[in-house]
C-alpha cells in the first residue's frame, strides 16, 4: 500500500505544527515520503532538526524549519507569510500542536486552563484564520489533530478534554463554511498514543501506566468510538 502511495502528495506544500515530536514528527516524515514539500514548526529547535533530518532521508528535501511559540500572534502571522514566501503557496495545514496538563476540577486553576486553551484552541483558530485565504487559492486541506478525549470523557485532564471537544466543533463549523470553496476540513481523534506529551503535562510513571489501563476499560456510554471524526473526505 505504501509503495503505491509514494508521490501522492508530489507538488503539495504542507505546514505541520507541533512537529518536534510525536504525531507531528511522524506526519512530517510521512508527508515527505509521499512527495510533499514540508514546513515544520515547534518550540524545540533541536528536536525539529531531528525531524527535518528524518524527512530529508525520505525524499532528499530538507523541510523549512520555523521555530516559535504559536501563542505569540506576531510569530503566527510571520509563520504563514514565511511559508507562502518560501514555497509560493500552501496546500495543507496540519494543526497538531497541543499540550496536556494533569488536573481535575478540584486541582485546576484559571492559569492552567488558559495555558491549555491558548495553545490547543486559540492558536489553531488564529493560524487557520490566517492560512485559509491561501488554502482557498489551492483548494487545499486542513487536518486538525484532536483526540479521543474530544468525544469521550476522561478523568484527570479536564482542560485538555474541553479543548479537544472545542476542536471537533471548530472542525465541523469550518468544514461547512469552506466546503463551497473546495477546502476540505477534517479532524482525527487518535486514541492514547505513547509520546512524551502526557509526562510533559505532569504525569509521573505510575499515573502514566494507570492512564493506559483506564483507557482500555472505557465504558461505551462515555462517547462515540475512537477513530476518525471527519467532516469531508481526506486529502
Amino acid at each position: 500500500m505504501m509503495a503505491a502511495s509514494i508521490g501522492r502528495l508530489e507538488g503539495k506544500v504542507a505546514l505541520i505544527t507541533g512537529a518536534s515530536s510525536g504525531i507531528g514528527a511522524g506526519a512530517a516524515i510521512l508527508f515527505c515520503k509521499l512527495g510533499a514539500e514540508v514546513a515544520i514548526t515547534g518550540r524545540d529547535v533541536d528536536n525539529l532538526s531531528k525531524t527535518a533530518a528524518e524527512c530529508q532521508k525520505s525524499n532528499g528535501k530538507k523541510p523549512l524549519i520555523l521555530s516559535g511559540d504559536l501563542t505569540n500572534e506576531d510569530f503566527v502571522k510571520q509563520l504563514v507569510d514565511d511559508v507562502v514566501k518560501h514555497f509560493g503557496k500552501l496546500d495543507i495545514l496540519v494543526n497538531n500542536a497541543g499540550i496536556v496538563r494533569a488536573e481535575t476540577i478540584e486541582t485546576t486553576s484559571l492559569e492552567q486552563y488558559d495555558e491549555v486553551m491558548n495553545i490547543n484552541v486559540r492558536s489553531i483558530y488564529h493560524l487557520t484564520m490566517l492560512a485559509v485565504p491561501h488554502l482557498i487559492k489551492t483548494q487545499g486541506n486542513i487536518v486538525n489533530v484532536s483526540s479521543v478525549n474530544g468525544v469521550r470523557s476522561f478523568p484527570g485532564v479536564l482542560s485538555y478534554c474541553t479543548s479537544k471537544s472545542a476542536i471537533d466543533q471548530f472542525t465541523r463549523c469550518t468544514a461547512m463554511e469552506l466546503a463551497s470553496k473546495k477546502v476540505r476540513v477534517n479532524s482525527v481523534n487518535p486514541g492514547v498514543i505513547i509520546t512524551e506529551i502526557h509526562k510533559r503535562g505532569g504525569m509521573d510513571e505510575e499515573a502514566y501506566q494507570k492512564m493506559f489501563v483506564h483507557a482500555c476499560a472505557w465504558p461505551p456510554w462515555t462517547g462515540r468510538r475512537s477513530g476518525q471524526h471527519n467532516s469531508l473526505s481526506g486529502l
